[in-house]
């Protein structure tokens, strides 16, 4: 029974790809722009009429190209002052124009931005959000009315975010009074770098993303979602520093990027589906995370979750579930395959008595069922003895449990490492090593 549950499991998370096969917009579908655009009739505030032409690498495109509104246009100076009005104004004409729209950020200049919200419903059936430059965030914490939030795209369809660009969080102005870095602070949280809230259709990729105040990236009641080929960096240090966080999130691919942070390369939480991230490479950081779930007694559901092909460097954690007792709802359907774990602490980890509190947490009876999970064709060296821990749920046990393929060798003796395991279902197949005992 379990066997035909992953190979059903499988079948349906091999075939993510195709729910993005039918995406409107995928590569080459939409016309090239330079990041050199420029529109001789600035008093039209940068948009692009029959009678206007567009510049490019090319020399001049037809006058049939897509409407471009350029930040400099729209009074964007990036002379250091804030220039969030003048990206708020070319968002607003970008959004209220029909077709196929780009939205530029100029390269070779810096532009500094209070916090933003780019929100739709929009227009225009694609809009292409071009960063060739570098965003950097404000640096005076006390202008940020919503403290959460720095960059936000809320309810657009059909949108890209892509140029090659920089967006630099700041946070060295933040850390410091983080209750991660000085427990004597009151825990009270940081913006997230970029977040996208409510999105469908949305493509991200070719993006450096740096220095986030807390989190970098979110997506968040999304659909239909490709994040690909960006690069997410920050101090191994700096505290709460996610790097790709989705929540709520169905139908979502995220592939072929770099993770350096100081939490979470990548966390998934609670109301995400049908969710596949293949080829990432991932440290410092806290590693793969399914969770945590279930904080303060609260619901949570994830399920349909593939993690392939990704290399963990030096990482606190590989792959990891992790839920509060006390919580309720399932963690299911969960495939980690074809890894690489290079001196990590604790490769393989589920762990259903999660707190993250300077005091203990009390034993709670209920708690998120973890099933159906399989572990494939995973190897390398963990930095302590134990390298598999799975601490299940008395009253709940993970249910289903299956590695295939499994060699993991303690790096400080070069020898067999070891496993801990409690309250757990276990089904191994091939050579698995350690194992539970």
């Amino acid at each position: 029974m379990y066997e035909k549950i992953i190979i059903l499991s499988t079948i349906l998370l091999t075939s993510l790809p195709s729910c993005f096969s039918s995406y409107p917009f995928d590569k080459g579908d939409a016309p090239f722009i330079s990041s050199d655009v420029y529109h001789q009739n600035s008093h039209l505030h940068g948009h692009i009429t029959r009678n206007s032409l567009t510049k490019n690498r090319h020399g001049y495109a037809p006058r049939s190209s897509p409407k471009a509104f350029n930040v400099n246009n729209f009074g964007a100076k990036a002379n250091g002052n804030d220039d969030s009005q003048a990206f708020m104004k070319a968002w607003e004409a970008a959004c209220s124009s029909t077709g196929i729209v780009y939205f530029v950020v100029p390269k070779n200049r810096n532009y500094i931005l209070k916090p933003v919200k780019f929100s739709g419903p929009c227009k225009s059936s694609l809009i292409i959000f071009k960063i060739y430059g570098m965003i950097e965030a404000w640096k005076n914490p006390s202008d940020y009315k919503e403290r959460r939030h720095w960059i936000v795209f809320e309810n657009v369809t059909n949108l890209r975010v892509e140029g090659g660009g920089r967006i630099d969080g700041n946070g060295k102005i933040w850390w410091p009074n983080s209750c991660k870095i000085n427990p004597q602070l009151p825990c009270l949280g940081a913006p997230t770098a970029v977040t996208f809230v409510e999105c469908k259709n949305l493509r991200v990729s070719n993006i450096r993303l740096e220095n986030a105040q807390q989190m970098h990236m979110t997506f968040q009641d999304c659909q239909n979602v490709k994040a690909f080929h960006l690069m997410v960096e920050s101090p191994g240090n700096s505290p709460n520093t996610d790097g790709i966080h989705v929540s709520g999130t169905r139908n979502i691919l995220i592939q072929d990027s770099i993770v350096r942070t100081g939490d979470d390369c990548i966390s998934i939480v609670s109301g995400s589906e049908n969710v596949r991230v293949t080829g990432i490479t991932c440290g410092p950081g806290h590693g793969i995370s399914i969770g945590s779930l279930g904080a303060d007694n609260s619901e949570a559901y994830v399920s349909n979750v593939v993690v392939n092909k990704a290399t963990l460097i030096g990482t606190t954690n590989g792959v990891r579930i992790k839920t509060w007792q006390g919580g309720h709802g399932m963690a299911k359907n969960i495939i980690f395959q074809d890894i690489i774990m290079k001196n990590v602490t604790n490769p393989i980890i589920i762990n259903q008595d999660y707190c993250d509190r300077p005091e203990a947490c009390p034993e709670q009876k209920s708690a998120v069922q973890v099933s159906n999970v399989l572990y494939k064709n995973i190897q390398g060296t963990s930095s302590r003895p134990i390298a598999v821990k799975f601490v299940c749920s008395k009253s709940i046990p993970c249910r289903g449990i299956s590695m295939q393929n499994v060699k993991l060798v303690d790096q400080t003796q070069q020898d067999v490492s070891k496993a801990s395991c409690s309250n757990v279902k276990l089904d191994t197949r091939g050579n698995v090593s350690p194992l539970c005992t």
